[in-house]
């Protein structure tokens, strides 16, 4: 198992999930737009966790391959609906313009609202009823109103407020590390796990998912924006305070290379080989797109 292998399954994973409409289908237009952004690549982090989390439980991870397909349709409706002008108003995700730059706002709205329902009719394709209601739950639960949208809700809010360290870890555990939980556990749930197993690949989830989202901080100070595929120095020309602003770059590294321990720690209950998701943890904290 390695990255590359894992990647290109997901991508073929999400091609079958997703197929091309019929041209004269009444839903293409929408069908296209929700392809257009699925399948624009990415990292493909969560749904890599999800595999990898699969084989770190003593199961072949090509078995959770619909809920790795899940926890990345929902990723992807939530970029589409950040990107909106009503939120966020960017127009550059993965290195290209953004869904409603292309779509108009109307079907890159509809093409989010496809892509959470197709989230869960793909999940609920697992096998194993009792295995695909227990993910349907734990993403239901971490991507909802008290997981990654309340994450996003504190984070609109936030601008009428004096923001301070602890407000924006409120809003990363739910806007950043709520889904990269639901990816880990979910790939547990696939592989049967216990419940000991499950609360090991929430730690990992917890702090890996604070590093990314502060090293993602950085980057968009220091990063450039061909090489990360979307606009830097966004933050800045909002007026949002985000780790870098608050606590300068040198302690934002400190604070990413910190919680990267505490994921890599957290895997030492596994009695599988877990160099890959060792590997990965650092290779996030140190990325420079």
């Amino acid at each position: 198992m390695n990255e590359t292998m894992l990647r290109e399954a997901v991508e073929r994973a999400l091609k079958a999930a997703l197929p091309a409409p019929e041209p004269d289908s009444p839903s293409a237009p929408v069908a296209e737009a929700m392809r257009y952004s699925l399948l624009a690549g990415g990292k493909r982090v969560r749904p890599m966790l999800t595999l990898a989390f699969c084989a770190l439980c003593g199961e072949d991870w090509h078995s959770a391959l619909p809920f790795a397909c899940g926890v990345e349709m929902v990723h992807t409706y939530s970029l589409i609906h950040d990107d909106l002008p009503c939120m966020d108003d960017d127009s550059l995700r993965r290195g290209r313009p953004t869904c409603h730059k292309v779509y108009g706002e109307a079907m890159a709205l509809l093409a989010g609202d496809g892509l959470l329902t197709q989230a869960f009719e793909t999940v609920l394709a697992f096998p194993d009823p009792v295995k695909a209601a227990a993910a349907a739950k734990c993403l239901a639960g971490l991507a909802g109103y008290q997981g990654m949208v309340g994450g996003q809700c504190v984070d609109l809010s936030a601008g009428g407020q004096e923001v301070t360290i602890g407000l924006l870890k409120e809003m990363d555990q739910g806007k950043t590390v709520a889904l990269i939980d639901a990816a880990c556990r979910m790939g547990c749930i696939a592989a049967g796990a216990g419940e000991a197993q499950l609360a090991a690949a929430s730690r990992y989830a917890q702090g890996v998912g604070m590093a990314f989202q502060i090293r993602d901080d950085i980057l968009d100070v220091l990063g450039d924006a061909e090489t990360l595929g979307k606009n830097t120095g966004m933050d800045a020309a909002r007026d949002k305070r985000n780790y870098v602003s608050l606590l300068g770059v040198e302690t934002a590294q400190e604070l990413v290379e910190s919680y990267t321990g505490q994921a890599v720690d957290a895997l030492g209950i596994f009695p599988q080989d877990q160099s890959f998701l060792a590997e990965l943890a650092q290779a996030l904290a140190n990325r420079d797109s």
